[in-house]
């Protein structure tokens, strides 16, 4: 089928935006490309199909031939005062909108909020049991000496569950900047950095993986983590095989309480 130059124009400038929102957006997720670089592109894309069809004459005159002859033609006449009507509550009411959303201020999070280690409380209920944080341990941990084979296992079993769940976010080395860390505000956290895992005691990180975000005390919510409440995916075992793991793999110590 055939088609005019004015339809093949509003088919690109509305298409190719359109495509592309779709894909950086909802298709690929998270969001890959900044809504900012997206706006960017819009605006090229706009500009490049009208300069293409703008190019010449022919393509001008060709481009404008359906609006003048709807226009100029008078059995139309009624429908082009209905269209100059609308323009002239819709454009005043967009322009308003986006200079509305253009000027609204938009709260970021304070950043002297965001705690790497946030307080613990002294006990927590997980797993329909209440852990007393401050003598709390890792009951696999004494293995590593007494039974060494057994351990290993532990900590490989550790490693794959891990690689089931973790390392989208805390990446494949453990260092934070997993394929989706991109989309959280702060990036999920660097195993790796002497400042993290090696500053805490096990029962630390208990508490942290099994609550998740939504367990952080209210000084550090919600900014501080995205991280989901593991005990409604993982049993108990899961999450201190996932610990022995992230200290054998970055080659630290957890901190005791002597």
């Amino acid at each position: 089928m055939r088609i005019s130059k004015f339809q093949l124009a509003v088919i690109l400038i509305i298409g190719i935006p359109l495509s592309l929102w779709l894909l950086f957006n909802k298709l690929l997720y998270p969001a890959i490309i900044p809504a900012s670089l997206l706006k960017m592109y819009t605006f090229f894309i706009v500009l490049g199909v009208l300069l293409y069809f703008t190019a010449n004459r022919r393509y001008t005159a060709q481009l404008i031939q359906p609006i003048k002859e709807f226009l100029t033609n008078p059995e139309k006449k009624r429908w082009i005062g209905i269209t100059q009507r609308i323009s002239l509550v819709l454009f005043p009411f967009c322009l308003s909108y986006l200079t509305y959303n253009y000027f609204t201020p938009e709260f970021s999070e304070p950043i002297a909020l965001r705690a790497i280690h946030p307080a613990p409380p002294s006990s927590v209920t997980v797993f329909n049991k209440t852990y007393n944080l401050l003598t709390l341990e890792n009951p696999y941990r004494r293995l590593e000496k007494e039974d060494p084979v057994e351990f290993k296992i532990l900590v490989e079993e550790g490693g794959e569950i891990y690689f089931k769940n973790c390392f989208v976010c805390h990446g494949d080395v453990l260092d934070g900047r997993g394929f989706f860390a991109g989309g959280f505000n702060p990036i999920p956290a660097n195993f790796q950095d002497v400042g993290t895992i090696a500053m805490l005691q096990e029962a630390f990180l208990f508490w942290r993986i099994s609550t998740g975000g939504p367990g952080l005390p209210d000084e550090s919510w919600p900014w501080q983590s995205a991280m989901p409440i593991w005990q409604n995916f993982l049993s108990e075992k899961d999450i201190w095989r996932v610990i022995l793991f992230l200290y054998d793999y970055t080659g630290r110590s957890p901190r005791t309480f002597d």
